[in-house]
């Protein structure tokens, strides 16, 4: 079993994954490869000059990689709550994780199957979003969400910072103790 199933590998799931692989958690970031990242051109992204939107996605991918997240390419079509976790079937595969980050970007299909209450969205042509609180956790046990299935600006920046955000608040809760990740330049 999983600790951490992010559905979703654009910004926000990568940052979330990138986050949980590096805290130790067992971790599954699933890609359908349809993040609307990949049609961007990029120059406001801090630290970045300017990038493809597809070139984001894939160097996102590769960092969450780097500290042991497991890729999986494929569309998720179910999550079912077990006694304890969820069953996620993905590419005629099923998988079983204790958690789940959902960074669906605009699509909220999974959310509403599983009972997470959706709402009207704000930002522009983001029309229904996944309710949730302060530390992204939905009204489902064990679901949280980030990035632009959760409400916040679908810019890339704004986006993976709260993908981050979540992941910190999780690990935080299974840790039983406020998780920081500060890395130190080495001399």
């Amino acid at each position: 079993m999983y600790d951490v199933a992010i559905i979703g590998a654009g910004p926000a799931g990568a940052s979330a994954a990138l986050f949980t692989a590096k805290a130790g958690k067992k971790t599954l970031l699933i890609d359908n490869g349809k993040s609307m990242t990949k049609r961007a051109w990029v120059e406001n992204h801090y630290g970045v000059m300017e990038i493809t939107g597809t070139d984001l996605v894939e160097t996102g991918k590769k960092q969450a990689a780097k500290f042991g997240a497991e890729l999986m390419s494929g569309q998720v079509t179910s999550i079912q709550k077990l006694e304890k976790g969820f069953q996620i079937e993905a590419a005629e595969q099923t998988f079983e994780a204790e958690h789940i980050i959902l960074a669906t970007g605009i699509a909220t299909d999974l959310a509403e199957k599983i009972g997470v209450k959706t709402k009207q969205g704000t930002e522009p042509r983001i029309k229904t979003i996944v309710e949730v609180d302060e530390l992204g956790r939905t009204n489902v046990e064990g679901i949280w969400a980030a990035g632009t299935v959760a409400g916040v600006s679908v810019h890339t920046i704004i986006t993976a910072g709260d993908g981050a955000k979540v992941a910190i608040n999780l690990i935080s809760e299974l840790n039983g103790a406020r998780y920081v990740d500060h890395d130190v330049l080495q001399s």
